[in-house]
């Protein structure tokens, strides 16, 4: 039976499917501005969009404008700030030449949000959710290896770059969810565009103070390129939207599980668009993939 409790797998999807435009959108202006530069536009164009999405949700649920208890701030800094470590990390992974090993050691970020969801939060684990993720993740560890990868998998730099850029976008996410859960006495909408407004708020004051005093001729680089940077912000704080809708019905281990989907997505992008073949590997990572989802989405 269909309840308000399961919007969190079509809010899920829909975030996926918006993050994957996202990305493609900043890939284009990495080149004028830069990586950070590329990065902050998701943080400096969106919040302005995450503060129209909070007055519509206002208008629309008739909620006040709420007053965060003590604990929203640590959680909602938890969430900011790991994502922008997160991000600087996977940055420094795209500079070594292990990146493909340590971009499939950051695939494991779905069961790093289930073990500090399960500390923090105390979010509830079945059996069932754990193989879940456990498969879903290996899956996308296979299809994220390249020929010839696994072999830098004995050397100790990519592993410790994936696996605490994974730790960094777990925290994140337990981070966000755990912000939104604290905010009173509103709707779940509410609650999550909120949260979202503030920390979109947060992000680009760091990187923009960052830019500011590191790259200033960047900042202007950004404003000039206000129209494509324009729907970029919007397609991201589109889809951090849904993140947080999914993240104020769930535990964030399930909606990060279920993202584990972009990965389908990116393929079926380069199948149609780019007409690169999908190989045996790539082929059965994706079987691994559905079969988890699948899982998760039953239990």
């Amino acid at each position: 039976m269909f309840t308000i409790a399961s919007l969190w797998i079509p809010f899920t999807i829909i975030a996926a499917l918006g993050q994957v435009a996202r990305n493609a959108m900043q890939r284009s202006l990495t080149g004028p501005l830069g990586t950070w530069g590329a990065t902050n536009i998701r943080f400096l164009f969106g919040f302005p969009f995450s503060v129209l999405f909070f007055v519509l949700v206002l208008a629309v649920t008739g909620d006040h404008v709420p007053w965060p208890t003590p604990a929203f701030w640590p959680w909602l800094l938890l969430g900011a700030l790991s994502q922008i470590i997160a991000t600087g990390l996977m940055l420094l992974a795209m500079n070594d030449r292990s990146f493909v090993v340590t971009t499939a050691y950051l695939k494991t970020e779905a069961i790093q949000t289930a073990i500090f969801g399960f500390i923090f939060l105390s979010d509830h684990l079945t059996w069932l959710k754990v193989l879940a993720i456990l498969i879903a993740t290996i899956g996308v560890v296979i299809t994220a290896l390249r020929p010839g990868g696994e072999k830098g998998f004995a050397e100790l730099k990519p592993t410790i770059i994936g696996l605490v850029a994974a730790a960094a976008f777990a925290l994140s996410a337990i981070g966000f969810r755990g912000a939104i859960i604290t905010v009173p006495g509103v709707s779940f909408v509410t609650a999550a565009t909120y949260t979202l407004v503030f920390g979109l708020f947060v992000q680009t004051m760091i990187l923009s103070v960052y830019l500011l005093l590191r790259a200033p001729d960047v900042l202007w680089k950004i404003l000039g390129l206000w129209r494509p940077s324009m729907l970029a912000g919007f397609m991201g704080a589109f889809a951090s939207q849904f993140w947080f809708l999914a993240f104020a019905l769930t535990a964030a281990a399930n909606v990060r599980t279920l993202a584990l989907i972009e990965v389908l997505f990116a393929q079926a992008v380069a199948y149609y668009s780019f007409k690169q073949p999908i190989s045996a590997r790539e082929l059965t990572g994706t079987i691994l993939i559905v079969i988890g989802v699948a899982l998760l989405v039953a239990a």
